[in-house]
């Protein structure tokens, strides 16, 4: 299987590209001489992560009949000061709500995400160093 994305040079320093249907603009920031029109690539690298991570510890909970009241994935990255300005540690924090949650199950869902499932923690694993957190409040 290939993925290919499609990125067209609109303006200034804003790009667009559709993925699964859905459009997307891609921007420097004004401070960068773009006019802020969409969000900066190098952030998305941890949307994308958040995503990914995110979805399998949802996919899996469910089918552990698992479903808490909400779910966060915030994701902090320290960028280097040098260039090529590149994220050198990554930390991800997992924050669950709910009454009752088992932690044992939790662990479990994030583990499996991170270690088996997860396409974009596996490369981004290779590349930086990565650390998690899991957090519930009730």
């Amino acid at each position: 299987m290939k993925h290919i994305v499609d990125l067209a040079w609109k303006e200034n320093m804003a790009f667009e590209t559709e993925q699964d249907g859905h459009k997307l603009i891609i921007d420097a920031g004004t401070e960068s001489g773009g006019n802020d029109l969409g969000p900066r690539p190098k952030k998305l690298m941890l949307t994308a992560l958040a995503g990914c991570t995110g979805i399998d510890v949802i996919s899996i909970l469910k089918k552990m009949k698992i479903v808490p009241d909400a779910f966060r994935v915030v994701v902090e990255g320290d960028v280097t000061e040098e260039h090529p300005k590149k994220y050198a540690e990554v930390k991800v924090i997992y924050e669950f709500k709910g009454k009752d949650l088992p932690l044992d199950k939790l662990e479990k869902a994030v583990n499996l995400s991170e270690e088996k499932y997860c396409g974009v923690s596996a490369v981004y694993r290779d590349s930086m160093k990565m650390s998690s957190e899991i957090r519930v409040i009730e």
